[in-house]
């Protein structure tokens, strides 16, 4: 794994672990501002603060299953999401961008095939710049 990699998987990791202890300051370290979020409820760029809120009313839980770099800023995460009335894991793909050290967007989709189209669109769109 390269540097690079590393750098991101540990930008990527930080946010899981805000996320899933539900740890508001930490969340809202973990991104930058804006930070741009997709998910079944709508999508755009958000604060850090209203990410933070986000991670206490969700109450979710995404534990990282698989991980597909797919360039030096994107990294698609294949999780198992779950919720605090869940019955069972729901399988669901994040493409996360990481600027620096920080989550600079969390785009949740239903599958993995999805996630991985959509990082190879923004990809993509980012060398044609």
């Amino acid at each position: 794994m390269s540097v690079v990699e590393r750098m991101l998987e540990a930008a990527i990791s930080r946010w899981h672990v805000a996320v899933n202890d539900g740890d508001r300051d930490a969340a809202a370290r973990a991104v930058t501002d804006p930070v741009v979020v997709l998910g079944p409820r709508g999508a755009g760029p958000i604060t850090p603060a209203a990410f933070a809120d986000w991670v206490e009313r969700s109450g979710i839980t995404l534990t990282p299953r698989s991980w597909h770099p797919v360039s030096d800023r994107l990294m698609v995460v294949e999780e198992d999401a779950t919720w605090p009335r869940s019955t069972s894991p729901t399988p669901v793909a994040t493409v996360f961008r990481v600027t620096g050290e920080h989550v600079s967007a969390a785009l949740r989709l239903a599958d993995l095939k999805s996630a991985l189209e959509l990082a190879s669109l923004c990809r993509v769109m980012a060398a044609t710049e």
